[in-house]
């Protein structure tokens, strides 16, 4: 990866001594000593750590090339983060175009997704992904995947793409792993990959030139054991289950805790303890806003909201801590409704309406609740206020109440007088002018791990002055969503890099002699 490159993405350097002492439990990098060699006597071509959605197609493809595979996985099931992904993939050139008769191209994939991203995905991997992601889904579809009818589409919850390519399964990621699986699972039967569930990797082993050259293992009764592996690739995930070093790499707070348990950072712990490094953590954004159960972070979340003026056109005002409103509540661009809310204190909002709004909107903005429930909730939820006056609802909900004042004589004084939106929403039935007046407390979520280990053009894992890590590779969570997403939700670039890079390595990119 060139300098200007890294400049461009973003890096996040931190010392090995400093990361590691700082978080509990992991282990340090060591030269494995001559009488270790002897007990670790069976050699693999490939040690896939994570049998999620890189790990797996990587050891498919790889034992296909005839590789004698190990995976391990901390989990006691394979299929990682597959159970609750949405499992929504996106490229050019698939069958599912061609039915539908929809002239695509990589390049016009890149160009969507560097222009969802404001160009600030790694354009190498960008590219490799793009360029590949096509063959990936029609490798999928050769095998049974199936998509929702209708698809592929522009977008859905994301910013759109200019051309239809966007698709996923009935059940989600579930739809992808109940592919995946068989072809895995015959593998292990011929033999050409041994499956290790409920064993961690808590070091990677390195010879006296720093090569990696094995994995220490734990499994769940304790047990430590070595295997040694000609190339070791790291698809473990991110650490969206970890909130102090999700906070550590981010600089914001994890406000959610719905990531798959076993994301707690160990695969950037062990690329790091090898002289890797991680970058991407500036590039985080959140989702544009959820309910949660409480004031607690990581917190659950108690509702979702909906914020698509195109499917649901807001009666209300979205304002800050302030009592500020600081975007346009109908903005059709999902991308610039994220990124206002990033900028807000805390990334909360407080959604604003009165009595009037909540009788005529056709549909709630919470449309997963009854309306007993969400009225309920005013007098028994955290994030709920209601009060008889806008001074009251300010002081309950948390607002600056004078903030709140003004923000609605601003918006009232334009209806009443046929002018602009001071925001420029165009979507105004009524004023907000009679109570009693309601407010719901939003906060930006996330679901994915934006840093991640770096790699360069071949997933090897990288030192911060560019030079590979001899044997080491990457791919999946690990390497940080903001690598192919950016700092934006761009379509399918999580799970379908994911798949992609574990199908290329397996398929091509590693190397080996008995």
């Amino acid at each position: 990866m060139t300098a200007s490159s890294d400049e461009k993405f973003g890096t996040f350097n931190i010392s090995k001594r400093h990361f590691l002492g700082g978080l509990a439990g992991a282990a340090a990098t060591s030269v494995l000593p001559v009488w270790r060699r002897a007990e670790a006597a069976t050699m693999y071509d490939i040690i896939v750590i994570g049998a999620g959605t890189a790990g797996m197609p990587t050891a498919i493809f790889a034992a296909e090339r005839g590789a004698k595979v190990l995976v391990i996985d901390k989990a006691p099931i394979t299929g990682g983060t597959l159970d609750r992904s949405t499992g929504q993939i996106a490229g050019s050139g698939t069958v599912f175009q061609k039915a539908k008769g929809i002239v695509d191209s990589a390049d016009a994939h890149y160009a969507d997704n560097m222009r969802i991203n404001n160009g600030t995905a790694d354009p190498v991997l960008t590219r490799m992904f793009v360029d590949h992601a096509g063959d990936t889904i029609n490798w999928l579809a050769a095998n049974g995947y199936t998509v929702r009818d209708g698809h592929p589409v522009l977008g859905g919850g994301h910013e759109d793409f200019t051309t239809p390519r966007y698709q996923w399964g009935m059940e989600g990621g579930k739809t992808i792993y109940k592919v995946m699986e068989p072809l895995f699972t015959a593998a292990v039967k011929k033999g050409n990959v041994t499956l290790a569930l409920s064993t961690g990797a808590v070091d990677l082993i390195q010879d006296g030139k720093g090569a990696v050259v094995g994995v220490t293992c734990e499994d769940d009764a304790g047990r430590k054991q070595d295997f040694m592996g000609r190339n070791v690739v790291i698809t473990a995930g991110g650490c969206g289950a970890n909130p102090r070093m999700f906070q550590d790499l981010h600089g914001t707070a994890l406000t959610t805790q719905i990531a798959y348990p076993y994301n707690v950072g160990q695969s950037i712990l062990l690329g790091l303890s090898a002289g890797g490094y991680v970058r991407g953590g500036d590039l985080y954004n959140p989702l544009f806003g959820t309910v949660l159960a409480d004031d607690n972070f990581p917190s659950e979340q108690a509702s979702g909201f909906m914020s698509n003026p195109e499917r649901r056109p807001p009666w209300e005002i979205y304002v800050n801590s302030h009592g500020e409103r600081f975007m346009r509540e109908d903005d059709p661009s999902v991308d610039r409704r994220e990124h206002a809310l990033a900028r807000q204190p805390g990334m909360r909002m407080w959604v604003v309406f009165d009595q009037e709004m909540l009788s005529k909107a056709p549909t709630s903005f919470m449309p997963r609740w009854k309306k007993e429930k969400f009225m309920d909730a005013f007098g028994s939820h955290p994030m709920f206020a209601k009060a008889d006056s806008l001074h009251a609802l300010g002081v309950k909900a948390g607002v600056d109440p004078q903030g709140l004042a003004a923000s609605v004589a601003s918006f009232n004084a334009a209806i009443a007088s046929g002018t602009t939106d001071p925001k420029g929403r165009a979507h105004r039935p009524v004023p907000l002018a009679k109570g009693p007046f309601y407010a719901v407390r939003m906060t930006g979520w996330t679901v994915i791990t934006f840093a991640g280990l770096a790699v360069d053009g071949t997933l090897r894992v990288i030192r911060s002055d560019g030079s590979p890590i001899p044997n080491l590779f990457a791919a999946g969570e690990a390497i940080g969503g903001g690598a192919t997403s950016g700092n934006a939700y761009t379509n399918g670039a999580m799970v379908t890099p994911a798949l992609t890079f574990g199908r290329l390595l397996g398929q091509k990119m590693l190397k080996w002699k008995a």
